[in-house]
C-alpha cells in the first residue's frame, strides 16, 4: 500500500509517498510559497507514483479524536471547533484536506492526530485546575509533536537496545519536550494548545492567563487581536524584537552583541534545561536525553548550553561529536546517554494509517 503524506506548514508542503508495511520511501518533494494547495497536489498526482490513501498529521481535535481516523464530516467539525485552540495549525490542514478531497475523491484520507502518543499519560499529568464544567467541554493537557516523540523513543530504544527513561527535546521554530518511560509519554510542555510550555518562534510559551486579561482590559483588545499578537509575535521574537524568532537569526545577532537576542536564548535554554530536571524528577531518574528538530538536531551551541550544569544528572557532552558529528548519533560521555537525532514524523504517520486501514481502526477517546 503506498501512502502519500503530506507535512504542512503555513506556506509550504513537504511530502513523502511510502510503501507499507516495507516502509520504503518511493518519493519524496516541498514546495515553497504554496498559494493553492490544488496545483501542489496535482503536481504530486503527475509524479508517477500511485497513492492509496492520504496520511495528515493533524494537529487538535479535542478530546474525542487523539488517534488515527478516516477523514469524515465528524473530524473536520472536529478540527473547525477546536480551530480557536490551534489556529496556524487547524486552519492549514483544513484547507489541505479539502483540497485533497476535491482533487483526489476517489482516495481515502486519514488523520493521525498529534495528540495520540500522549493519550496515556497519568490524569494528574492531563488535568488542569479549572471549574469542572471547563474539563467537561474538553479543557485539559493534550500535547502536541506527538509524531515526533513517538520516533524518537522508538530510535532511541533502538540505538541503545532498551528502553529507557527519556527526555525527548523536540526544538524547532515549534519546540516541545517530553518525558517518556520506557516508551509511554507521561508528560510534555504543550498543553491545550500548541502555544504552552516553551517559547517558539513566534508562539509565547506558558504565561499567566491573568496577564492577558489585564491587557485586553486596559487596552479594549478582542480576543482575535490578543491571538494574534501572541501565535505570531510572541516567543522568541517577543523576547528579542527580531520578527520570525528564527534562532539562527538570535544567535547572529547576540554574537553581534544584540542583548535582547543573547537574553532570548537564555531564557529558552533555561526553560530547557529546568524541564530536563522536572522530567527527571518525574521518571525517578534520566536514562538518555535527546534532541530533535531544526535546532535540536543542528545547533551544536545550543545542545551544549541546555546541558550544561546537568552533570549531577549524569549528563556530560563528548565535545568532538557534539560540534563536528554527523546523522543520528550519540554525542555524551557520561552516565546519561545524550543523542542528536533526525525526525521522522511522516513515518509514524504512515504506520498509524496503515494499521487503520488494514486491521484496528481507531476509536474515539474516552
Amino acid at each position: 500500500m503506498n501512502l502519500l503524506v503530506p507535512n504542512l506548514g503555513s506556506t509550504s508542503l513537504k511530502y513523502q509517498i511510502l510503501e507499507m508495511p516495507s516502509e520504503k520511501v518511493l518519493g519524496r518533494g516541498r514546495f515553497e510559497r504554496v498559494q493553492n494547495y490544488g496545483e501542489a497536489i496535482e503536481q504530486i498526482r503527475t509524479a508517477g507514483v500511485p497513492v492509496a490513501a492520504v496520511a495528515f498529521k493533524a494537529v487538535h481535535g479535542g478530546p474525542h479524536y487523539c488517534g488515527t481516523f478516516v477523514i469524515d464530516d465528524d473530524v473536520l467539525r472536529a478540527l473547525e471547533e477546536f480551530l480557536p485552540a490551534a489556529p496556524a495549525h487547524n486552519a492549514i490542514y483544513l484547507a489541505a484536506i479539502r483540497a485533497f478531497r476535491d482533487s483526489m475523491p476517489e482516495v481515502p484520507l486519514v488523520a493521525a492526530f498529534e495528540p495520540e502518543f500522549h493519550a496515556g499519560m497519568p490524569a494528574y499529568a492531563q488535568l488542569y485546575g479549572v471549574p469542572a464544567g471547563w474539563r467537561d467541554e474538553g479543557v485539559r493537557k493534550y500535547g502536541f509533536h506527538g509524531a515526533s516523540h513517538q520516533y524518537v523513543a522508538e530510535r532511541c530504544a533502538a540505538l541503545l537496545g532498551r528502553q529507557t527513561r527519556l527526555v525527548s527535546c523536540h526544538l524547532g521554530g515549534s519546540s516541545s519536550m517530553c518525558a517518556i518511560d520506557r516508551g509511554r509519554s507521561i508528560d510534555t510542555t504543550m498543553g491545550f494548545s500548541p502555544q504552552s510550555g516553551l517559547e517558539n518562534a513566534t508562539r509565547h510559551g506558558d504565561l499567566d492567563v491573568f496577564a492577558v486579561l489585564f491587557m485586553m482590559e486596559r487596552h479594549g483588545w478582542t480576543t482575535a487581536q490578543v491571538r494574534q499578537q501572541l501565535a505570531q509575535g510572541g516567543g522568541l521574537a517577543g523576547l528579542s524584537s527580531i520578527g520570525g524568532g528564527d534562532v539562527r537569526d538570535l544567535e547572529q545577532a547576540a554574537a553581534d552583541g544584540n542583548v535582547c537576542a543573547a537574553e532570548a536564548l537564555q531564557v529558552f535554554v533555561y526553560q530547557v534545561k529546568k524541564t530536563i530536571g522536572a522530567y527527571a524528577a518525574a521518571m525517578g531518574g534520566i536514562d538518555a536525553l535527546a534532541f530533535t528538530g531544526g535546532i535540536g538536531e543542528n545547533s551544536a551551541r545550543l545542545r551544549a548550553a541546555c546541558c550544561e550544569g546537568l552533570e549531577f544528572l549524569g549528563i556530560a557532552l563528548d565535545t568532538e561529536s557534539n560540534d563536528c558529528g554527523q546523522g543520528d548519533r550519540l554525542v555524551s560521555k557520561g552516565k546519561a546517554a545524550v543523542l542528536a537525532l533526525s525526525t521522522n514524523e511522516e513515518l509514524i504517520v504512515a504506520r498509524r494509517a496503515f494499521q487503520l486501514l488494514t486491521g484496528t481502526r481507531g476509536t474515539l477517546a474516552p
